[in-house]
Order: C-alpha cells, then sequence, then structure tokens
C-alpha cells in the first residue's frame, strides 16, 4: 500500500541504507576499532605474518602465515593464552625498534635473508650486542633485557608450531595443510562418527 509515495518496501530500503551508511562513516572514523583481530592491531599482525613464515617458511607447501597461523596466536591470546599477552606487547615492540635501530627499516621492509638472520640472533639471545654494535649514540637503554628476546623467540616458535600442527578447530592449519603435507588422515571428531550398519 502507498501512502505519501512511500511503499513499506521503499522505507525498508531507505532503513537499511541509513544504517549502512552508519555503520561505513563509523569503520572510516576508527577503521583499528574493526581489526579482523582480537588481540593483535593490523599492524601487530601484519609482523607476527612475517615471523611466523620464517619459522615455517613455505615451499612447495603453504608456510605459517597461508596455514592461519597468525590467526591461532590471536584467537589465543584473545583467551586461553592471555597470560602472554605482556610478552607479545613488549617482543613485538622490541623487534620493531631492534629493526629500527639496526636497519632503519621495520621487520616487514627487511628482505627474507635479513629477517632469518635477525630471528637467528633473536635465538641466540644477540640482538643487544648487534645494536650496542651500531649505536647511534642516542642513549638508548638496551632494548633486550634479562634474556628476553630468547624466551620471547622460544615463545613464538612453540605457538607457531602449535598453530601449523593442531587441529585447525584452534584458529590455524588452514585447510589442515599440515595433516596433508605429512600424509595424516584428518581427525575425527568425536560425536560426529556415525557407525556403519
Amino acid at each position: 500500500m502507498v501512502k505519501n509515495g512511500l511503499t513499506r518496501r521503499g522505507f525498508i530500503a531507505m532503513a537499511a541504507a541509513g544504517a549502512g551508511g552508519m555503520v561505513f562513516l563509523t569503520r572510516c572514523n576508527n577503521p583499528e576499532r574493526y581489526s579482523t583481530y582480537r588481540f593483535f592491531t593490523d599492524q601487530e599482525a601484519m609482523l607476527v605474518d612475517d615471523l611466523v613464515d620464517q619459522i615455517i617458511p613455505p615451499d612447495e607447501w603453504p608456510g605459517a602465515k597461508d596455514a592461519g597461523v597468525t590467526n591461532f596466536i590471536d584467537r589465543q591470546l584473545a583467551g586461553t593464552y592471555a597470560r602472554f599477552r605482556d610478552d607479545y606487547r613488549s617482543g613485538l615492540k622490541s623487534i620493531s625498534l631492534s629493526c629500527q635501530e639496526l636497519f632503519g627499516l621495520s621487520f616487514i621492509e627487511l628482505n627474507c635473508d635479513q629477517q632469518r638472520d635477525f630471528l637467528i640472533h633473536m635465538e641466540a639471545g644477540k640482538l643487544n650486542e648487534l645494536v650496542n654494535e651500531k649505536d647511534t649514540g642516542n642513549g638508548l637503554n638496551p632494548i633486550w633485557k634479562d634474556g628476553f628476546e630468547r624466551r620471547f623467540f622460544r615463545l613464538l616458535r612453540d605457538h607457531t608450531m602449535q598453530g601449523f600442527y593442531g587441529s585447525p578447530r584452534h584458529g590455524g592449519n588452514l585447510n589442515y595443510v599440515s595433516y596433508k603435507m605429512v600424509r595424516l588422515d584428518y581427525p575425527l571428531i568425536i560425536g560426529q562418527n556415525r557407525y556403519n550398519g
């Protein structure tokens, strides 16, 4: 029925358009708020993508990034791994500061060999030595203290392995990539199996 030139369908279409416009404007004003991640900022997630891809790089199989490991770590930090949040915030920030001190670039901007060498020094606990060798005289305190770079590397490595080889229901191992790679049958879901007969 038409009253004053506006049908019910027209009214609903206008209301939907108005609501959609509100959402769009809100997203434009605060893009971080609508990040697809639960814990990481978009910048942190991009950094973690590159870090995990150095730990399990792609070859004929997808690497950790394409297997959804960053999503796995993010989901766990928003829940079960909440106790590691401060470690991740501090560790990712320290990686960024170290890269700026050493190369004048972010970790993401480094080439593959530089990223790998950086992580080798990180695992060995030698990043502060590198930063001190290239001291720019800015008076910064050591970025990594008390062996934190080694601990954070181990934490990141362990979470990367868990995300790559664990069950996809936890947010990683996208499309069962690691199960296919090692030729494992996909795990059966208990309660969903049916007996033949």
